[in-house]
């Protein structure tokens, strides 16, 4: 018993004297404030599994390579239980990752602190008044042609940052 007490007090010591107590990682202050920096952009789609998590992804990969401060979230209004097969290896194979690791369900508070909200279905009335709110009806199915509806998806996340970039 004393053995494993003296373990318990010496992993302590050692969690105390880690690198979070010595300031070397974010307290969630400056977390926050980091994150407050940069502005979301989110995009939603029925199932939060296919559409929104392929343009997550490019916009992510293009607002680094711009060095912007936007960052991409995805989203679903009816979030089904996993990533689609077919978003998933379709990013893979570009050479991309999924930016979420399951579907998220769309909140008011996603829509209420977004720059931009992009969708590929239909949102509630309210959410259009909440925030600004663009819709991207010409997307066909990820799970019934990746590389057609990447091209489309992609094409319309370019100019989105380009637009982004434009008034930066």
């Amino acid at each position: 018993m004393k053995s494993s007490v003296s373990h318990a007090i010496v992993l302590f010591v050692i969690l105390l004297s880690g690198p979070w107590s010595m300031g070397q990682t974010r307290t969630p202050e400056k977390l926050s404030d980091s994150l407050d920096s940069e502005q979301i952009v989110v995009f939603v789609c029925e199932h939060g599994a296919a559409k929104s998590i392929v343009a997550a992804a490019y916009f992510n990969k293009l607002a680094r390579e711009r060095n912007l401060r936007f960052r991409a979230i995805a989203r679903g209004t009816t979030p089904q239980d996993e990533i689609a097969v077919s978003a998933s290896k379709g990013l893979q194979a570009d050479g991309l990752t999924v930016t979420e690791q399951k579907p998220v369900e769309l909140t008011r508070n996603n829509v209420t602190k977004s720059f931009r909200v992009v969708t590929f279905c239909a949102l509630p009335e309210d959410y259009y008044r909440a925030a600004r709110v663009e819709e991207w009806n010409d997307v066909p199915s990820v799970g019934d042609d990746y590389k057609k509806a990447r091209d489309i998806i992609l094409d319309h996340v370019e100019r989105l940052i380009n637009d982004l970039q434009s008034k930066k």
